[in-house]
């Protein structure tokens, strides 16, 4: 496990961005899964800005860790997000982007995108495998959209699986554990002052740490990195 620690929120992206645009130099294709939330939001503007010409994006294949059950347009979607703030902005042809059909009958859109992934994606322990995920941790200490009630999807036998968020109650398409755990690289990316209590229990791996999925999150002979802000670890 690798630590990045920034003094802000704006610096996680910043310096996430950073990491990135060296690791992917040089490789001819990258299958890059993103996440929702408000870091990654930010990142993706700071991609869009500065990072036009440093990464070579027609090698980056996108691909998303989950998706509410939400149409395209609509305010709540990742994809959404990811397209108008970095994929629209950078000129990402179609053929480069992999959404997860948050419109779709929930059970039917998580086999297709499994299928999706097994024929996209190389593959190692018989599993789909990107080369890495991007992954944000919720207060609850979720994770994709694998949420405390549904330990059993890190343990699920199919790529992707449909979860429920444990207020709301909406459906969401999520990677399941085996595949999350089948990267090359995961990457966390969290920020703010309501995740250290649940940050410092995985870092100190106390009993309690493995209620939480992101606990469980560790690529099988891959890497793991976190970064974080300050108000995140302290």
């Amino acid at each position: 496990m690798t630590l990045h620690i920034s003094s802000t929120p704006g610096l996680v992206a910043h310096d996430f961005a950073e990491y990135f645009a060296e690791w992917a130099a040089g490789k001819p294709s990258v299958h890059l899964a993103l996440s929702g939330g408000s870091t990654p939001r930010a990142l993706f503007r700071h991609w869009a800005e500065h990072y036009r010409e440093r990464i070579d994006w027609s090698s980056i294949h996108f691909y998303w860790g989950d998706e509410r059950c939400v149409p395209p347009d609509d305010e709540e979607s990742n994809f959404r997000m990811a397209h108008k703030l970095l994929l629209g902005p950078l000129g990402i042809p179609e053929n480069q982007i992999y959404r997860i059909r948050g419109e779709a009958e929930p059970e039917a859109e998580a086999e297709r995108y499994g299928r999706l992934l097994q024929q996209q994606l190389p593959t190692r322990h018989g599993l789909p495998a990107f080369d890495m995920i991007m992954l944000g941790m919720g207060e609850d200490g979720h994770t994709a959209s694998i949420f405390p009630h549904q330990m059993e999807l890190l343990t699920w036998p199919t790529p992707c699986a449909v979860a429920i968020h444990p207020e709301t109650g909406q459906g969401r398409v999520t990677l399941t554990g085996p595949v999350l755990n089948n990267a090359s690289e995961v990457a966390f990316l969290v920020t703010g002052a309501g995740k250290a209590e649940k940050v410092k229990e995985i870092f100190t791996g106390t009993d309690s740490s493995r209620r939480y999925p992101a606990a469980h999150i560790n690529p099988k002979g891959g890497k793991l990195l976190w970064f974080t802000d300050e108000a995140a670890f302290v």
